[in-house]
């Protein structure tokens, strides 16, 4: 597995991550047993990098994560952690909180959740409005001081945003969604961290299964799967992507690879040794596709034909629901 420094000031880890979310929630049903197997599989196969946040599945998540780390040297593993999402009892989203004494305490019950004295990189999930961005790294940097967070990182934040959360202290990346269909990030803010050597971790390279090659119109989704709420995945707008889908899944047969390979190869193609694609296996059969797309090697005419099957902005959906969206300081 090779590795990469998450940025210039952040810590080392494998080229590719390991998104935990879809294993403790907004996928619908996961099976715990085969989630920590899926863990175990990524880790024996060099991933070094797990991504959750204190806020999947009610902190679930992190419990997760820990079960599947207890036995294994603790220094061999970066665990990236987002907070500040604020739920109520049944799920539904209320807010995004990042007032520093809310830091601190978010933090505390995270580290006890994981059952370690140290976050390798901590990120609100989102930049709240209501508190200037230097408070928020401020805090995280206090705790940096005290040996409780190791590198500090930002998650959908806009060029601004991350200019004036990198004056206060360094930052190690931003993670933001980023593949084929979702392509925003390349107008300013990837200039913008790559002036300021800040890496991309790079969340939804499978834009949340529709990338896959193994999403179909007629899919049953729980309650509770995001997926039924996504502007990307309803009426019109599901077919218009899967067309897209299909050009790329054409593309990826002449290579011989699969639609979720060539999907990661090409994010990983779009690293100046800056941007670390999370893939969100939930099973090992996933995971065992998506480490393949290490082998592929993208031809300059390889990416031509991508981009001209699928231009950017070729979508039709915004990536949340409006509610949603109004939420991402990376949109504003």
């Amino acid at each position: 597995m090779d590795t990469t420094t998450l940025g210039t000031t952040g810590p080392q880890v494998s080229a590719i991550g390991l998104g935990a979310m879809g294993m403790s929630d907004l996928y619908g049903p996961a099976d715990r047993d085969e989630s920590i197997a899926t863990i175990d599989a990524a880790l024996d196969a060099g991933v070094s990098l797990i991504d959750t946040g204190d806020f999947y599945g009610m902190g679930r998540n992190e419990l997760l994560i820990a079960e599947a780390l207890r036995g294994r040297n603790r220094d061999d593993v970066a665990i990236s952690v987002k907070f500040g999402a604020l739920r109520d009892p049944d799920g539904n989203w209320l807010a995004h909180a990042a007032h520093p004494d809310f830091v601190k305490s978010s933090l505390a019950y995270t580290l006890n959740r994981l059952g370690t004295d140290h976050i390798d990189v901590y990120r609100p999930a989102r930049v709240d409005p209501d508190v200037p961005i230097e408070e928020t790294v401020g805090a995280i940097k206090e705790m940096v001081d005290a040996g409780h967070v190791r590198h500090i990182g930002l998650s959908e934040a806009g060029a601004d945003t991350i200019r004036r959360a990198a004056a206060v202290a360094p930052i190690s990346d931003v993670q933001i969604e980023y593949s084929v269909i979702s392509r925003g990030i390349e107008a300013d803010i990837l200039p913008t961290t790559r002036e300021l050597g800040i890496g991309i971790t790079a969340y939804g390279v499978l834009s949340r299964g529709l990338l896959s090659g193994h999403w179909t119109p007629d899919r049953d989704l729980a309650a509770n799967d995001f997926r039924g709420f996504s502007p990307r995945f309803q009426g019109d707008n599901l077919q218009h992507n899967l067309d897209l889908v299909q050009q790329l899944t054409q593309i990826a047969d002449r290579k011989g690879v699969t639609t979720a390979q060539i999907a990661i190869a090409w994010v990983a193609a779009q690293s100046q040794g800056d941007i670390v694609p999370l893939i969100g296996a939930r099973r090992r059969d996933r995971l065992t596709e998506a480490l393949g797309a290490l082998d592929i090697t993208l031809t300059p005419d390889d990416l031509a034909a991508i981009d001209a099957a699928i231009p950017p902005g070729a979508a039709a959906g915004d990536r949340y629901a409006a509610a949603q969206m109004a939420h991402l300081d990376s949109e504003q």
